[in-house]
């Protein structure tokens, strides 16, 4: 059963959660270190295909105005590449505060620094994952 697929594009890194076959729930995968948008889509495509992705999500860091600025142009050019690339339909959507909410999460379940800092872009894809899985039907679509 196909599954879905949260990115969290970063200027370095790219956070990545895929969900279940149900599509209930955002599981922290990996994070992907940045290296262009070729090779970033060759890595993601490869994730794509493994884990039997039929839909993108990913997240825009808006500005507070909710202007698109360099960061958002960047999310959607990879979510752009890997849509194409896959033949997938991309989703878009709001991540303003998702790496906060993640952070948060985080440090309730007492990770330490070092940790956190690991694993903080997954959750970050986690939460706009699970927040597209929640209320689908609320985001941007294209593709």
């Amino acid at each position: 059963m196909p599954r879905a697929m949260g990115l969290d594009v970063g200027t370095k890194t790219i956070g990545v959660a895929i969900s279940d076959e149900l599509r209930m729930l955002a599981h922290p995968t990996c994070t992907v270190a940045r290296s262009g948008v070729r090779k970033d889509t060759e890595v993601l495509l490869r994730l794509v295909r493994e884990r039997e992705v039929d839909h993108v999500v990913v997240g825009l860091p808006l500005e507070l105005d909710g202007r698109e600025e360099r960061p958002a142009r960047l999310a959607r050019q990879i979510g752009e590449a890997l849509g194409e690339a896959a033949g997938l339909p991309v989703a878009y959507v709001d991540e303003r505060f998702s790496s906060v909410q993640a952070e948060r999460r985080l440090l309730a379940a007492g990770l330490s620094r070092q940790r956190r800092k690991q694993v903080i872009d997954q959750e970050a894809a986690v939460i706009l994952l699970q927040g597209w899985l929640d209320h689908g039907a609320d985001v941007e679509e294209a593709g």
